[in-house]
């Protein structure tokens, strides 16, 4: 079947877009996850109940969910969000806990988020209002690396960090491979850099914890080309129409240009309370090749 048969687009006429898509574009639930909301009877189009994914909706439907209309999809957004520690990603938290879309600022559309980071990982989450998008972009089969910084305490035998690259089984479970670095050591506490690929979920943890390693900071640096720099914790910040054209192939109308600005969030009413082992202020990091080597407003030593 063609694109253009799929979307309803051929030449006996436009039927519009399949409402699984449609709700995964309005940022409701990822596709697979509309069309369960269907067969559970809690979407209708024109205040009739959706019976089947196969139904396209058309300019001026009225589709609603659970008995709320749902807003038509805006164009494609993705945001960097810099999480803190103490928020679950998720919409609602059975326990009540604190959620990241809770914390994020006003004045965002509805996002859905691109993986996720257990309650006491921090650091880069991609968020879009495409659940669509989303899904394309956690799947293995994009290839893009996960790169985190990991502080673990505990005797550190480097040859068995870099066995990880050729995978491991953890009771009964296949992780593959990963790639870990030593960049700084201090008795029993060690910085690593972890790299893999998959993301199972809380791999690094268990892979570690199989290790003899007890991990107590976990920070996402990067998902694919996305880094986690300087956004400061709490901030969101969109991605560039460009860099969506250069990095996803998408092609993306420029957004206004008071939308591009970076936007703060409260922090977690409840933070974490800080672990018993010392911890430096920031991981420590590469120095980038040109980087200024002195901070601005200081000089470097006299010669002479």
């Amino acid at each position: 079947m063609s694109e253009d048969e799929e979307e309803g687009t051929g030449p006996e006429g436009e039927r519009g877009e399949r409402i699984a898509k449609w709700l995964a574009r309005a940022g409701v639930a990822s596709r697979r996850d509309a069309e369960r909301l269907i067969a559970e009877g809690r979407v209708a189009l024109n205040r009739r109940r959706v019976e089947t994914p196969a139904t396209f909706v058309r300019p001026g439907d009225i589709v609603a969910v659970d008995g709320r209309p749902v807003a038509p999809p805006e164009r494609t957004r993705l945001f960097r969000y810099h999480k803190p520690p103490g928020l679950v990603t998720t919409h609602r938290d059975p326990q009540g806990r604190p959620t990241v879309f809770e914390r994020l600022p006003p004045g965002l559309p509805r996002l859905v988020s691109v993986g996720r980071l257990d309650l006491t990982s921090e650091g880069l989450l991609l968020l879009t209002n495409d659940g669509a998008l989303a899904r394309r972009l956690e799947l293995p089969s994009q290839g893009w690396l996960r790169r985190y910084r990991v502080r673990v305490y505990g005797p550190l035998d480097e040859r068995d960090l870099r066995a990880l690259s050729q995978g491991v089984t953890i009771d009964g479970v296949a992780y593959g491979p990963i790639e870990a670095e030593v960049d700084s050591r201090r008795g029993l506490i060690s910085w690593l850099t972890v790299s893999l690929r998959e993301g199972k979920n809380r791999e690094i943890r268990r892979v570690m914890e199989h290790l003899g390693l007890q991990v107590t900071r976990l920070i996402r640096v990067a998902y694919g080309p996305f880094q986690l720099g300087a956004l400061p914790r709490g901030a969101v910040e969109e991605v560039s129409p460009k860099v969506m054209r250069e990095q996803l192939g998408v092609e993306i109308a420029p957004p206004p240009a008071r939308e591009r600005r970076v936007l703060a969030a409260s922090p977690p009413e409840h933070p974490p309370p800080a672990d018993a082992t010392a911890r430096p202020r920031r991981p420590p990091r590469a120095r980038h090749a040109g980087e200024d080597r002195y901070p601005r407003g200081r000089r470097g030593p006299r010669r002479g």
